[in-house]
């Protein structure tokens, strides 16, 4: 091999290309999935709306600037009173599909997701991604409240986990493809592809921490799924909205009572949510009826605000145009909360981002034309608190504060206003950390099943053998002229697997173990007096006083030992003493409890 070959085998191996290209064809294969199925659960839910809410009651939500109808409208005319009947319809569809197929299906999908990544190795049934599309597109298309990040977070998480599974990788691999499915379907369907692939990575923990290895496979799962939903169904932002700008510092006043307001009323929603969902499940009538119960509560709701069923972003539009009343405004974010909690609470099948950027947004809405009615030189545009409600509402509901700021962003196509919205999120962030939707968000990496081995591997890493090692006089070295008719006396009187055999001066020169042992004495009589050097192992595994317990660990799976020699570093044949794996173990339980006591102050 030439220098030049060296050199270029040399960098690559230094950039890893190889995990990363094999993560850039994993996750074209996964966008497209992902992308292919955020269209037809968006035609899905498009569908239930037309032949369901429009086609039955001939009620037709008013639209966001970038999803008109796909199938028109019709000539039905509006018939309230249907507005009670429908989502209870639609509920006990979505309940018999969900739990008579697949009981996971139920609630929002993007708790499910999580889930699987922390607990489950990353599996998901195949099936479930499938009956959650249909579960949700009859829920929502029929007037339950709820988003679509849910169902289409599952769906791309699915196939992520799916694909891994039928190229048997890795679980470290499974759950990395299950993250950026879930960031694909969700970047694509709310054609936000940088915050999807964030909020994959950020949204599996309570505290602002990341999923590193998630990011960059996100990356082009999101890519790649954006450019399929919007090569069929367009490009344009969710929401249409005047350039709102960021102008003045006084503004950060009123932003900061925003910021309190959807603190507050973020728990409000997730304790209403969680409420509703521990009612529902005393009640003790089968799961296939409860969705349709939720969902003629959902309705009775609906009857007197209609706004506050199906998706409800119309209403988002309408504040940014502010054309809305301020308590309009608020009842809609209290009915939407009371709607939502009714619909996926009682087991019916949807996300809760969508809900939340309705409600944000009501409530940033409401507290911009209050401030634009007292202050007008100061607040100049309340359409500008409508897009920082939005954001700030769901940071304090997910604790996900980055990748909100970013999807809220790129939903309405406005960047002017990330200063405020960095305000408003980190307050929010900070009042309401305590709380979150997603209940199978961890606090960090650490707490993380996926990553204990991470965190042992880390805390190894600190301890070195010099640090432990005592020599143990009862540990039996053997001479390497022993016979072995003279060493079975010895193998029966003690309690050791491992025995190195050292010559006249004490240097090692050998190892063996019992099962070495017992399978001569089955094979060979003893009257073949063999000398335990020769049965003696030479190639002995060993560790020196300078290497870290991560890697004696490592020596003792590889070698499938549970003790090793300890030699010096510059003679690797003086023999120091034996190292047992129950010693490494033991050490490691002493540094976590010394981290602990620290953490708690004692």
């Amino acid at each position: 091999m030439t220098k030049l070959q060296r050199a270029v085998l040399g960098v690559l191996a230094a950039f890893n290309v190889r995990s990363i290209g094999r993560y850039m064809v994993f996750g074209v294969f996964v966008g497209v999935v992902a992308g292919l199925g955020a269209v037809l659960f968006y035609l899905l839910c498009q569908l239930g709306q037309h032949y369901l809410l429009d086609g039955l009651a001939g009620y037709r939500p008013e639209e966001p600037f970038g999803e008109p109808s796909v199938f028109g409208h019709t000539d039905t005319p509006f018939r309230r009173y249907l507005l009670i009947l429908i989502p209870a319809l639609g509920g006990l569809i979505a309940g018999f599909l969900v739990y008579t197929f697949a009981p996971e299906a139920e609630g929002h999908g993007t708790d499910a997701a999580i889930d699987a990544f922390h607990h489950r190795h990353g599996r998901v049934r195949g099936r479930v991604p499938i009956v959650k599309a249909l579960a949700s597109a009859v829920t929502l298309g029929s007037g339950g409240s709820g988003g679509r990040e849910g169902p289409i977070a599952q769906i791309g998480a699915g196939f992520g986990a799916f694909f891994a599974d039928k190229l048997r990788l890795s679980a470290r691999d499974r759950r990395v493809l299950l993250a950026a499915g879930l960031g694909a379907g969700i970047g694509s369907i709310f054609r936000a592809p940088l915050a999807g692939s964030l909020f994959a990575a950020e949204i599996l923990y309570k505290e602002p921490e990341f999923e590193t290895e998630v990011i960059i496979p996100a990356f082009v799962t999101t890519i790649v799924a954006y450019s399929t939903f919007g090569l069929i169904l367009g490009f344009n932002p969710l929401f249409e909205q005047s350039t709102f700008a960021f102008s003045h510092p006084f503004e950060l006043g009123p932003y900061t009572v925003l910021a309190v307001v959807v603190a507050l009323a973020s728990p409000l929603y997730i304790k209403c949510f969680y409420g509703t969902r521990k009612i529902f499940s005393r009640l003790r009538i089968p799961n296939h009826f409860k969705p349709a119960i939720g969902g003629l509560l959902a309705g009775c709701i609906g009857f007197f605000l209609p706004e506050t069923l199906a998706f409800g972003y119309g209403v988002i539009q309408g504040a940014l145009k502010n054309e809305l009343a301020v308590g309009f405004l608020v009842l809609v974010a209290l009915g939407k909360i009371l709607t939502t909690s009714l619909s996926i609470g009682s087991g019916g099948s949807g996300g809760v981002f969508g809900p939340s950027m309705v409600i944000g947004g009501a409530l940033g809405g409401a507290v911009g034309r209050i401030f634009h009615q007292f202050a007008p030189a100061v607040v100049t545009h309340p359409g500008a608190f409508v897009i920082v409600g939005m954001a700030g509402f769901f940071a304090a509901a997910s604790n996900a504060p980055i990748s909100t700021i970013i999807m809220v962003s790129e939903m309405t196509g406005n960047y002017n206003l990330l200063v405020p919205a960095m305000w408003v999120c980190a307050i929010a962030f900070i009042i309401g950390r305590r709380w979150s939707i997603y209940q199978n968000q961890v606090p960090t990496r650490a707490d993380s099943p996926a990553h204990y081995g991470d965190f042992v591997k880390d805390l190894l890493e600190e301890i070195y053998v010099r640090d432990i090692f005592q020599p143990d006089t009862s540990f039996k070295y053997v001479h390497e002229n022993l016979t072995l008719r003279e060493f079975i006396p010895i193998m029966t009187d003690i309690d050791q697997q491992n025995f190195p055999v050292v010559n006249s001066t004490g240097e090692m020169t050998g190892i063996f173990s019992i099962n070495d042992v017992r399978d001569i004495l089955v094979e060979r009589d003893l009257d073949n007096l063999l000398i335990m050097k020769e049965i003696a192992n030479e190639d002995v595994p060993f560790v020196t006083l300078e290497d870290n317990l991560a890697d004696v660990l490592r020596r003792f799976t590889e070698h499938e030992v549970d003790t090793l020699p300890v030699v010096e570093r510059e003679d690797s044949a003086k023999l120091l003493g034996m190292i047992r794996r129950r010693d490494v173990i033991r050490s490691y339980y002493e540094k976590l409890n010394a981290m602990r006591r620290i953490s708690d102050g004692n």
